[in-house]
């Protein structure tokens, strides 16, 4: 890279930092709607590729949509009975240009509200090829 110091200072471009975390919220929540739906695609239309996952300290990169099994619902539901996913919180923790880091926390629960798991995350959402997406999720 020519300059290094790019890299580490984005240019600030006069951004709307309550319109972009707006925009942010509304994608995770568009992508968790789809996830209770059990909508594969539609949860790849609401991520930006490649699509980066932190889980512990492996690293995966899925480069393109459609990474997620056919059966990764039916295998969740036999497993562990999961009804569907809720968020308890969702905050805002950095917004710069074109991007908003979230801390979130949602559990996975079953039909009658008792909880599985619950997930403390941090997402990274981007604007991109004029969309919103989630670029980056690490576990």
């Amino acid at each position: 890279m020519a300059d290094a110091n790019a890299l580490f200072i984005p240019q600030q471009d006069g951004i709307d930092e309550t319109a972009m975390t707006l925009a942010a919220l509304a994608c995770i929540d568009g992508f968790t709607a789809c996830f209770n739906a059990r909508d594969l695609d539609g949860m790849d239309a609401h991520l930006h590729f490649p699509h980066v996952i932190l889980s512990g300290e492996q690293l995966v990169i899925w480069e393109r949509p459609g990474q997620l099994a056919a059966g990764f619902f039916d295998d969740l539901t036999r497993a562990t009975r999961w009804h569907h996913t809720a968020y308890q919180e969702q905050h805002v923790v950095l917004v710069s240009p074109r991007k908003v880091h979230l801390r979130v926390v949602y559990s996975r629960n079953r039909a009658d509200g008792s909880i599985i798991t619950q997930h403390r995350n941090v997402w990274i959402v981007t604007w991109q090829d004029g969309r919103w997406g989630i670029k980056q999720r690490s576990y």
